[in-house]
Order: C-alpha cells, then sequence, then structure tokens
C-alpha cells in the first residue's frame, strides 16, 4: 500500500514537472510535424508544382526588341562647358543638380517625352492595327497596353536613350521598336522652331506667292504680244525702220525711172506702165509700213491676209506697254530666282540645325522570350504550396488538440448540424 502511494506521488512529480517545463521550440514543432506528415506535405508539393507549371505555361509569351539612339549634338556654349566640367569634378549628382537650377533640360529628355506623346502612339496604333492585336476597341485601351510594353529610358552618363518594346510576336516588337525611331525623326523634324526652319518656311511661302505673280505677268505679257504682234518693240522697231528705208530708196528709184522712161517713150508704152506698176506697188508697201490706213483697207478689200506685225505709228504706243509688262515678268523672274537660292541655302541650313537621331544599335527580332520567367513562376508556385500544406497540417494539429466543449467547435457544429439539415429538407422537397 505503501509503495503504491509512492508511485502515485511519483506520477504526480512528473506530471507537474511536464507542466511546468517550458514549451518546445516553435522550430522544433515545425520539423516535428514535417516528419510526421511528410507524405502530405510532398503531395502539396506535388499539385503545386504541377499548378505552377501549367500556369507558366498557358502564359502568352513576349519578345523584347531593343533599340539605342544616341542624343542629338547639343551646343549650349559657354555653359554647357561649365556644366560638362562641374559634372566631370564633382559628380553626376551635382552636375545634375546645377542643370536643373539652371532652367536646362538635356535634349535626351526631350526625345524620352517626345517618344511618350499620344501622338506618336496613336500613329503606331494606326500604323500596326494594335487596337485589333491588343483586342480593345478604343484607342485609350490601346494606348494603356503599349504603354505598358514600352520601356523608354535615357542614361544620364552617357545620354544613350533606350527603346525596349514587348510583343507576342517576335517581328512586330522589332517593327515596332523601328516604327518609335522614325517616328520620332518624322516629329522632331516637323517640331522643331531653329531660326533656319522659320527662314525656309517663310521663304516657301514667299517663293508661292511670287511664282504665282511671275506667271501671271508672263501670261499677260504673253496675250498682249499675240493680240497686237509684238514681239520686242525695239528690234521689231528697228528692222522695219531699216526696211522703211530701203524701200524709200527702192521707191526714189523707181520714180527716176518711170520720169526717164515717160520722156523717152509714151504713156502706152509698156515699160511706162511696168514702171509706173513698179512705183506704184513700192508705194503700197511704204504707205503700208507706215500705218495708212486706206492702204491696209485697200490690201484687205482685196482679199489679202491682215497685216502680221504693228505699223511705225503703232509701234511707239505698243512699245510702252510691252516694256511695262516686260519690266514687270523680268522683276518677278529676277525676285524669284533670289528667292530660289536664299530657299535652297536655307534647307541647306535648316538640315545642319535640324537635330539627327543616330541610332545607335538597330532593333533586330528576339529570339529568345522575356515573359513569362517560368523558372521563377515554378519555383515560387511549389514554395507556395510547400507553406500552404504546412499551415494546412499545423491548423488541422491545432484544431484537433481542442476540447469538444470549445466555443469554437460548437459553433461548427451548429453550423453542420444547419446545412446537414437543409440538405435533408431540400432532398425531401425534391422527392416529393
Amino acid at each position: 500500500m505503501t509503495r503504491l502511494n509512492d508511485l502515485e506521488l511519483e506520477a504526480e512529480r512528473r506530471l507537474e514537472a511536464q507542466l511546468s517545463a517550458p514549451p518546445p521550440p516553435r522550430a522544433l514543432l515545425l520539423l516535428d510535424l514535417v516528419a510526421r506528415e511528410r507524405r502530405s506535405i510532398l503531395q502539396f508539393v506535388v499539385v503545386g508544382l504541377i499548378l505552377s507549371a501549367a500556369v507558366a505555361f498557358l502564359i502568352p509569351v513576349r519578345y523584347e526588341a531593343t533599340a539605342r539612339l544616341m542624343p542629338p549634338d547639343q551646343s549650349g556654349g559657354m555653359t554647357a562647358t561649365m556644366l560638362g566640367a562641374l559634372a566631370a569634378k564633382a559628380g553626376d549628382g551635382l552636375g545634375t543638380m546645377a542643370t536643373d537650377l539652371l532652367g536646362m533640360r538635356t535634349s535626351g529628355a526631350t526625345l524620352v517625352g517626345i517618344l511618350g506623346s499620344r501622338t506618336i502612339q496613336d500613329d503606331l496604333i494606326n500604323k500596326f492595327d494594335l487596337r485589333k492585336v491588343y483586342s480593345k476597341s478604343k484607342y485609350e485601351s490601346a494606348r494603356k497596353v503599349l504603354q505598358e510594353r514600352t520601356a523608354v529610358g535615357e542614361d544620364r552618363k552617357s545620354g544613350i536613350i533606350t527603346i525596349q518594346v514587348q510583343d507576342r510576336s517576335p517581328e512586330r516588337a522589332a517593327a515596332l521598336a523601328a516604327g518609335y525611331v522614325n517616328e520620332l525623326n518624322g516629329r522632331v523634324s516637323q517640331l522643331t522652331t531653329s531660326s533656319a526652319h522659320r527662314e525656309r518656311v517663310f521663304l516657301e511661302n514667299r517663293l508661292q506667292t511670287v511664282k504665282q505673280q511671275l506667271d501671271e505677268a508672263t501670261l499677260q505679257l504673253s496675250r498682249f504680244a499675240s493680240k497686237t504682234k509684238t514681239l520686242d518693240p525695239q528690234v521689231e522697231g528697228k528692222a522695219m525702220l531699216e526696211a522703211a528705208s530701203t524701200l524709200q530708196g527702192q521707191l526714189i528709184a523707181a520714180q527716176a525711172e518711170l520720169s526717164g522712161l515717160e520722156q523717152i517713150y509714151g504713156p502706152d508704152n509698156s515699160r511706162v506702165r511696168a514702171a509706173a506698176a513698179k512705183v506704184g506697188e513700192l508705194k503700197s508697201k511704204l504707205l503700208t509700213l507706215s500705218g495708212n490706213k486706206s492702204a491696209q483697207g485697200g490690201d484687205n478689200a482685196d482679199g489679202q491676209n491682215a497685216q502680221l506685225y504693228p505699223s511705225l505709228t503703232q509701234l511707239p504706243m505698243l512699245g510702252n506697254t510691252y516694256y511695262d509688262l516686260s519690266r514687270q515678268a523680268k522683276i518677278d523672274e529676277a525676285v524669284y530666282e533670289a528667292l530660289t537660292k536664299q530657299y535652297e541655302l536655307a534647307k541647306v541650313e535648316e538640315a545642319k540645325e535640324i537635330p539627327t537621331i543616330k541610332v545607335l544599335d538597330e532593333p533586330v527580332v528576339p529570339e529568345k522570350k522575356v515573359w513569362p520567367p517560368r523558372t521563377l513562376i515554378v519555383t515560387l508556385g511549389t514554395l507556395l504550396a510547400f507553406c500552404l500544406g504546412i499551415a494546412w497540417l499545423a491548423l488541422r494539429d491545432a484544431w484537433g488538440m481542442l476540447d469538444a466543449t470549445n466555443p469554437y467547435k460548437l459553433a461548427v457544429a451548429k453550423i453542420r448540424v444547419i446545412l446537414s439539415n437543409g440538405q435533408s429538407n431540400a432532398r425531401q422537397r425534391l422527392a416529393s
């Protein structure tokens, strides 16, 4: 009996020692759980591995094309030189701070802003029909997708601009990167505000105006010359005076010959009549040349063609108008030639001042996909399944250790009873 009491006392002491002993570390409990439930945990890991692999291979792949640009040469004068020296000596941070304080911005930052503009994005969306590619009906939605898949950055030290475009098609990714470069060149050329550009635009507009004036003056001169049969009054007048002098000389000689023949022969002689006819013809030509109305009317009455040139009496009046029109045409022509020379020079100067985008690396068709990171997805999915398996098993053990009178267990039991009663009632209703 005494021995039995001693054993009971010993058991009580051991129980008190166990109760008073500190609980084991959580790490040991976790290791014990993993050792006991290793098969269940392995099942969780296998299921997580399969699911993560399926997700990784179901995500559409993307390819990335890259283009690198050299920024345009900047001519910032002495200030730019000082800033460059300051940045070289004091480091990149102080040089950047000095640039910001002086209100200067690099052309690279401007180009990055242009690349992210809505105009360039809309042009690319229309050119490559990205609304259909991205399955978007609105430009704004397609713009957001394009912006998410495009990365444009500038290296602050070297100034090199990098354009990275992702797409499901490697060919389209390279084409989009090249499209960014082409659109940038076009926008920079259109948006340039240099003095050479303004001069070129002014000369271009002025050339169009002067060209219209020159065409109008030439047309008026040609119409006047065609209507009045006036080619060059100075040359034409000199030729007509020479012709009149020749006719006058021939007329005097013919009259002298006629006078001599009349003294020798009678008026009915054939030679006298021929000489008289010759004198009359020369007088008629001389009168026609001088602008005699009766002579011209007689010729027209005889059925001859109209006069092919103006008369000497008409020529001075026609020459005044002709020289006015000719002078205006020559002035417009001289102005047009001068403006054309200046316009060509302005285009050359504008080409020099326009910032040309220099492509350092042309975008090529990518050979390796950059998305999704399948190894990372599978690894993270497997680790997540492992952690979820341990958490589930730990919660299950903790739930099993709770007493049956625990309020949480009682609440769960009531919920189960309610659900089971509801299911049985539904079955009875269906059966009836």
